[in-house]
């Protein structure tokens, strides 16, 4: 898993995925630095090993060691950073070596046994799983995935350095980066359109599955409701929750606010197998985890045994407050599908409180081309309240904003605000179960109101 460059320069390295690759360079040895816009825990945890990182893409602030050091020095860069990049643009136009960050990890698979998990959801929660399972069963290489695992608080999860054992990635289908990826193990969890800004339509982004699926070496397991086309020479397994496939969960109940499932494969079932996460979603997630698990020769008592000890996913129903009076929940969710299930979770566990949730859009185009399905999840909660959207990487579009999505919506109980006053609100506003929901910089919101929840309901 070695590229012969002793310094390492990140374009955009306060990303979750950039993160994960530059923490990976750190423990390898090398001199680490790079740019990002924005000051955050991501960034400030990579200045904490040693990353020196800036938040001005002006030339004269990169380290003299990149300036310097040309044929020693690797420039990756993630393809949400804008063309105009002064530093981008530097590194390109003198002749550096540049790579996008799905081609680094392409190369870091290229001599390694990789599992590769891609879809539209699901990705970060399963390479996740399945990144603890291996690790905890002494099978992990290294894990590189899309949120922080509480177990070890980080994205970047490093086991033993051995070719026999597994690496772990998410398999990025923004910008077609998952075709850079040549995994012998392949998971596809939903193709539900997204990132039509890139793909154009439905049936171009269904294509990209597609591709992705015909670069599987060996095995290719994918929801039962998923449906691309399988290569010939490999083997294919599908997996399911309250069904029948090669491997599903059946039996699934609550009991002491852990469900309970058995999980019946080819030839035999484990029963009784408990996880921490509510809903329907983190039974199929664990499901998969248990199957990608399995094939690879982990034992089955062993895969039981990691997944009751995983803790789930920051920002990935991530529980803020709870106590007997209240329930304060952040989630990542920001497709309508995302919603609807973290909604049915939320569901499971307070079957008769009221909802609130606070969503933030996340782009333009994501805004304008699933309006309507936006504004039908978002109306099933008992009452919402409609943030402005967070654009990312995005120019602002002619006619799409919040509003769009909150003209939709058919439940009464709607309301527009903005950042700037979204505090003042929620501190005047009652409610029973609190639910901040969106990729943005939503949650920057989530630790002040942390406090006035404690603040109001421990009065």
């Amino acid at each position: 898993m070695q590229l012969n460059c002793k310094n390492i320069y990140f374009v955009g390295v306060g990303g979750i995925g950039m993160s994960a690759l530059a923490k990976f360079f750190v423990k390898s040895g090398c001199f680490v630095a790079g740019y990002d816009l924005t000051k955050t825990v991501l960034t400030d945890d990579l200045s904490k090993i040693g990353v020196l990182v800036n938040y001005d893409d002006a030339i004269s602030i990169i380290p003299e060691k990149i300036i310097n050091e040309i044929d020693s020095t690797l420039v990756i860069y993630t393809p949400a950073v804008p063309k105009t990049n002064k530093q981008l643009n530097y590194f390109i136009d003198n002749k550096y070596k540049v790579l996008k960050r799905a081609e680094v990890l392409g190369l870091l698979s290229s001599d390694s046994k990789t599992i590769a998990v891609a879809g539209t959801h699901g990705k970060t929660s399963i390479s996740s799983l399945i990144t603890h399972i291996l690790k905890v069963n002494n099978a992990l290489k290294a894990g590189f995935v899309g949120g922080i695992i509480k177990n070890y608080n980080s994205n970047f999860i490093f086991g033993d350095d051995n070719d026999k054992k597994w690496l772990v990635l998410e398999a990025d289908e923004f910008d077609r980066s998952f075709h850079k990826l040549n995994p012998e193990i392949a998971v596809i969890s939903s193709t539900d359109a997204d990132h039509l800004d890139i793909y154009g339509d439905k049936n171009t982004f269904k294509e990209a599955f597609d591709i992705f699926a015909s670069k599987t070496k060996q095995i290719l397991i994918t929801h039962k409701n998923v449906n691309v086309k399988f290569p010939e020479n490999i083997k294919h397994y599908s997996y399911v929750a309250d069904d029948l496939s090669d491997f599903y969960a059946t039996n699934i109940r609550v009991e002491n606010q852990r469900q309970l499932f058995d999980i019946v494969y080819p030839d035999g079932v484990c029963k009784d197998v408990s996880i921490k996460l509510p809903g329907k979603v983190n039974v199929e997630n664990s499901t998969v985890a248990f199957a990608v698990s399995f094939l690879t020769g982990t034992q089955r008592e062993n895969i039981k045994k990691a997944l009751a000890t995983f803790d789930g996913v920051q920002r990935r129903f991530d529980i803020i407050v709870q106590n007997d009076k209240f329930l304060y929940i952040n989630d990542y969710a920001h497709h309508p599908t995302e919603i609807d299930n973290f909604r049915e979770a939320v569901r499971q566990i307070c079957p008769d409180k009221k909802l609130t949730a606070v969503f933030q859009p996340h782009l333009f185009s994501r805004t304008r081309d699933f309006a309507d399905g936006f504004a039908e999840s978002l109306g099933k909660f008992d009452e919402i309240f409609l943030l402005d959207i967070y654009p990312a990487r995005e120019l602002p579009v002619e006619g799409v904003s919040s509003k769009m999505i909150f003209d939709k919506i058919s439940n009464k109980n709607k309301f527009l605000c903005s950042m700037s006053n979204v505090l003042e609100i929620m501190e005047s506003h009652n409610f029973e179960v609190l639910l901040t929901i969106g990729a943005g910089d939503i949650l920057n919101i989530v630790e002040p109101l942390k406090n006035i929840i404690i603040k109001k309901y421990n009065k």
